[in-house]
């Protein structure tokens, strides 16, 4: 399929970005994943090892190892979309939220080298792809980093926030190569993942449920689509209601 597009995503394994590969996929896109672990044999979606990074992003040497691996993985020379999904929010004992003070200097380094720099390192990287295809950035932001949440700790709060500002500061900058950047900052999604207490959050969401990963795949679909060719420098809330 010469005219297939393809999209880079990280944090693919579970939740939103195994939402995201299903929603891409279903709609002929080609999807080349990145996580740390080796390529499952047992893969839920129709690809193989060749669309599959093994990298740590916590690693800056090795991320920007990958994208040497990524740019041969696109023989084009053309990447239509960049999903920066992957995050860690790490906890305290019993799943207590780390603040501020209770959070390991080293974890806060940890943190915003997955969930920031990384964003960095592959948008950087993959410049001249994405400007081939004038493709578009996702960064995959959260409620957390507009507002103390009760869950998520200050490190994934805060490195959520500067991606937000990221995603301004890369609408601006790439926005004369054709390129455009958004975010999606999602609020309470039903995954795997969701903290102890979460369903206790329903009763002061408007829309009184949680979301679903495909909704917000959907929406991350979307800003890749032409239909929002004119969207750029946006953060879209994916909460019901929850922010207001």
């Amino acid at each position: 399929m010469p005219d297939r597009k393809t999209l880079l995503l990280t944090g693919a394994s579970r939740g939103i970005g195994h939402a995201t590969v299903k929603r891409f996929s279903s709609a002929g896109w080609r999807v080349i994943t990145c996580s740390r672990h080796a390529f499952p044999e047992n893969c839920p979606w129709p690809a193989g090892p060749e669309d599959h990074i093994q990298v740590d992003l916590a690693d800056p040497n090795d991320t920007i190892e990958a994208v040497a691996e990524i740019r041969r993985r696109l023989p084009g020379g053309r990447l239509e979309a960049l999903v920066n999904n992957a995050g860690i929010s790490p906890k305290g004992e019993g799943g207590a939220r780390l603040d501020t003070l209770t959070t390991d200097l080293r974890t806060w380094g940890h943190v915003f080298h997955v969930n920031f720099f990384a964003s960095v390192v592959l948008a950087r990287g993959l410049i001249e792809e994405l400007r081939a295809a004038r493709g578009a950035i996702v960064n995959v932001t959260s409620i957390a980093g507009g507002r103390v949440h009760p869950f998520a700790g200050s490190a994934y709060a805060t490195s959520k926030a500067a991606l937000a500002a990221l995603t301004r500061e890369m609408a601006h900058d790439l926005g004369p190569l054709g390129i455009r950047v958004n975010a999606i900052a999602p609020g309470e999604i039903e995954t795997e993942i969701l903290s102890p207490g979460t369903a206790n959050l329903v009763s002061s969401i408007p829309l009184r449920r949680l979301g679903q990963p495909n909704e917000v795949a959907d929406t991350i679909f979307f800003l890749c689509s032409p239909e929002s060719s004119y969207l750029s420098g946006v953060e879209i809330e994916i909460n019901g209601g929850q922010h207001v």
